[in-house]
């Protein structure tokens, strides 16, 4: 069994320091810290109550040796103490540790020109129900919109509670090439076409836990532009910033202060360079690790929205339902759950791999 007291003391620790007026004075600080409070949390909780139930099985044992009426008691505990392993086991799996952390989501049109920003347009209309069914909060970033109301791209925040199904964990399986199959609004001959959008799951990044050298910047700034590029404002608000050594570009025209789209340009930066630097590391690792990243990874076809069948596949975990109305009413708690499950397993497996 892992060391209670080991994790007893850290979790007495932080409950020390989150109950300092001063922490909480650092914004960043009370957010770190209560991240790995939410995520010691259930260990800890499980930790306790094992220790409980091994504790009463051995009284138990005893009692029973005197009073054999005491065996369904004896069998109650034991059925209870493999429970409690089993979610030690889940909650003690190598995990990804930005799982406790908010997410910057970007949906970019891909092929299919105009339906295909239509379709950005439904895939962000469903993550923002599913966000506002789950109690987080969406901040858009960035947005570029088409003449008929799609989404040429949009970069949104997605912010929720510190916990162990905080909007990172939830969503980073979202990442991947999205293909849908419909009757177009702009197809006169009633045709079905494809097309696809590309969905970019990243952990949002304090600025104190990235060092980016300015030096490493090249900033531009220019006059934001609407629908068909045209101006929106008369000044130079929208920024874009290129970090010259991984040739990452992201921009920002979404607020009416440079200031203001600067900061969260950066923001965005940080959260790619952290990303980058994850699927890098994935390169040299075991083909299982690759196996896991190619869950974020953009290039990938991960889905198929079928509107005549009104189905939903999910190519990587064979899952299929048909009820795709509901699902892009943001009903997508199902499918989540079943990627993070295959996840688990995937993790399980690696650790029991790794003790063998």
């Amino acid at each position: 069994m892992p060391d209670i007291q080991d994790y007893t003391e850290e979790f007495r620790s932080l409950e020390t320091q989150l109950s300092d007026p001063s922490v909480h004075a650092d914004m960043k600080l009370a957010r770190r810290l209560g991240r790995r409070y939410a995520e010691l949390t259930p260990i800890v909780k499980a930790l306790t109550e094992k220790q409980q139930i091994t504790a009463d099985i051995e009284a138990a044992r005893e009692l029973c040796s005197e009073d054999p009426s005491f065996a369904d008691e004896v069998i109650s505990l034991e059925t209870a103490l493999v429970e409690v392993d089993e979610r030690l086991a889940r909650l003690l799996a190598p995990r990804d540790p930005n799982d406790s952390r908010d997410a910057i989501m970007e949906i970019k049109s891909g092929e299919g020109g105009e339906e295909s920003a239509l379709f950005a347009k439904d895939l962000f209309g469903m993550y923002v129900k599913y966000i506002e069914s789950r109690k987080w909060s969406t901040e858009v970033l960035d947005a570029q919109e088409t003449d008929l109301g799609g989404l040429k791209s949009i970069t949104f925040a997605v912010k929720g509670p510190q916990s162990d199904q905080a909007p990172y964990g939830s969503l980073k399986f979202e990442g991947g090439v999205h293909r849908v199959q419909r009757v177009p609004v702009t197809e006169s001959q009633g045709r079905i076409h494809t097309s696809a959008a590309g969905v970019m799951v990243m952990p949002d990044i304090d600025d104190t836990e990235i060092t980016i050298d300015d030096t490493d910047l090249k900033i531009d700034v220019f006059r934001a532009s609407g629908p068909g590029g045209q101006g929106v404002n008369t000044t130079d608000s929208a920024v874009r910033i290129t970090h010259v050594p991984s040739g990452i570009v992201v921009s920002c025209q979404n607020e009416r202060s440079q200031l203001q789209n600067k900061e969260s340009a950066m923001r965005m930066l940080r959260a790619r360079l952290t990303q980058l630097a994850e699927e890098e590391a994935a390169q040299s690792a075991s083909a299982a690790r690759k196996s896991q990243v190619r869950t974020v990874d953009r290039s990938e076809r991960i889905r198929t929205y079928n509107f005549p069948e009104n189905r939903i596949t999910d190519h990587r975990i064979g899952y299929k339902a048909y009820n795709l109305d509901q699902f892009l009413a943001g009903d997508i708690q199902p499918l989540v759950t079943a990627l993070q499950e295959a996840d688990l397993a995937n993790r399980l497996a690696l650790a029991t791999q790794g003790a063998s």
